[in-house]
Order: structure tokens, then sequence, then C-alpha cells
């Protein structure tokens, strides 16, 4: 029950987060979006840190680890926000998601055997992601030949309709977001068998304040408004919650609340089309359907 439950949380916040900074950086940009969310998360662990952190108690090796976890966190973060700009959040969190399919392959370079059922499901989530990237121009309503591309037979307009490539570029962008994520997942992994939870918060959120929050703040840069402070403030507290939920998760069973925690990107995409009425094209549908199933198959499968 631990793991669904610490799983489910962690979906549920890491979707909240995700809507709420995607609203923000619309408005404010991705940059200060980002300063408030790592500064707003670094004042809530505080008062935790101060009070059962115990820093002696890390090795070298783990500190270094959680340093590039930290640090790729906080790229991958502000790579995901400048997309949410761009991008339908529906496509951002389903790419985004796929973070755990690059754990695997770090974990395959790094030493661990994938079995052919694991680089299948590879194959078929990458298939989901330029499914799920890919925008092709909708025809014009007067037919114009723009928009679609002809048969070379008949001359006649065809139903294969021409790929937009400053769209589709802007969608592959968020895939070094996975990358990052990835990054951030396999080495908050290895150095959470001696970290505490509570050390696993700290370095994005140090490194995050330090050196963008900081910078923006000192160059009067910071850009916040009435409407946004609320959403990044929540961002901030998700991210946080959502992460401790699923690890609290993960410890007990990591292969369900893996499976749960990866449905953040589904959610997320039918909260966007509700609330911001963000539509996504049937093949663009079909590539998200495919990269959530894959994932969960493959955290069910890797667990």
């Amino acid at each position: 029950m631990i793991a669904i439950l610490g799983g489910l949380g962690g979906a549920v916040c890491f979707a909240i987060a995700a809507l709420c900074a995607s609203s923000a950086s619309r408005e404010i940009g991705a940059m200060s979006t980002l300063a408030w969310v790592m500064a707003l998360g670094l004042g809530v662990i505080v008062v935790p840190i101060a009070l059962v952190g115990n820093p002696s108690r890390l090795s070298g090796n783990t500190i270094a680890l959680l340093c590039i976890a930290g640090a790729s966190n906080v790229a991958g973060l502000h790579l995901e926000y400048v997309a949410f700009r761009r991008v339908a959040v529906g496509i951002v969190t389903a790419v985004a998601s796929t973070e755990g399919m690059v754990a695997a392959v770090l974990s395959s370079v790094f030493g661990a055997r994938l079995a052919a059922s694991t680089i299948l499901l590879l194959v078929v989530i990458t298939i989901g992601v330029v499914l799920a990237a890919a925008h092709l121009d909708p025809a014009s309503p007067d037919g114009a030949d723009s928009e679609v591309l002809k048969s070379p037979r008949s001359g006649s307009t065809g139903v294969l309709r021409r790929l937009d490539a400053a769209s589709t570029r802007s969608a592959l962008l968020v895939i070094p977001v996975a990358i990052l994520f990835g990054i951030t997942v396999y080495t908050t992994g290895r150095a959470g068998t001696e970290a505490p939870i509570i050390w696993v918060l700290v370095p994005a959120r140090v490194f995050g304040t330090v050196l963008i929050t900081s910078p923006l703040l000192i160059r009067r840069k910071l850009r916040i408004s009435r409407r946004t402070f609320p959403l990044v403030l929540t961002a901030g507290i998700a991210e946080v919650i959502g992460l401790v939920s699923y690890t609290f998760g993960a410890r007990q069973q990591l292969a369900i609340a893996a499976v749960l925690a990866t449905q953040y990107a589904a959610l997320a995409a039918v909260a966007a089309y509700f609330l911001f009425g963000e539509r996504l094209r049937r093949h663009q549908i079909l590539g998200v359907v495919i990269v959530v199933a894959g994932v969960v198959t493959l955290s069910a499968l890797t667990g």
C-alpha cells in the first residue's frame, strides 16, 4: 500500500508542478520560473535540513553523485520550462517521462545487462517519442497545396500531410530534457542507498538558487507577478513533496512506485486539455499512449 500511495502521490505532485510551471513560464519566462521554483523549494526544506540533516554521514562518492544529480535536474527543468512555452504540455511531459528509459541505458553503459525485451521496449518508446513530437500541418480551409502532399500519380490531393519542421524541432528539443532527467534518476538512485531522503532534495535547489536565482536578483531581472507567484510556489512545493512521496514508495516496492509515478505525463496531458484547451492530433495522442504504456511496462520489467 505504501508503494501504491507513494507512486500515486509522486505522479499527482509532478503533474501539478508541470502544469503550474507551464503556466508561469509562459508569462514570466523559463528562467524566472525556474529561479522561483528552486528558491521556494529550498525554503521549504531549510528547516528539515537543520533538524535532521547530518552531512558527515555522506561519503565523497555520494556527494559527487548528488551534485551531478542536482546539476542535471536544474538543467533539465530549465529546458523543460523553455519547452512549455513552445510545445503542448502533454507532449513535453510524455517525452520527459522517458527518463526511466535513459536511466536504464546508463545502467547498461556502466555494467548492467539489458534483456532483449527491454531493448525492444526502448525501440517502441523511441517510436512513440517521434510520433508525439512530429507536427503535421493541418490542411488549409481552401485546400491549398502548401498544406498537403499531392499524389505523384494522380495529381490529386493526398492524405499525407507535410511535416511542420519548425514545430517538430521545438518538440524534439524536449529530448535533452529526458536525457538530463535520466541522468538525475540514475545518479540519485545510486546515491540513494546511502544518502537520506532530505539530502536528495538539496543539491538541485542549492544549485538553482545560487546559480540562477541570485544572479537574476542581483541584475534585477527576476520577474514575478501576483498571478504567477502562487503558481511557482505550488510548483516548488509539489516538486519537493512529489520526490519525497516517490522515494518512500520506491523503498517499499520500486516497480509499483515507478509505474505509478510515470503516470504524471498522462495526468498532465488530460489536465492541460481541460485547463489550457490544448488539443493533440491523432498521431500525437498515439505517440503519447505508446510512450506511457512503454514506460509503464519497462518500469515493471526492470523493477
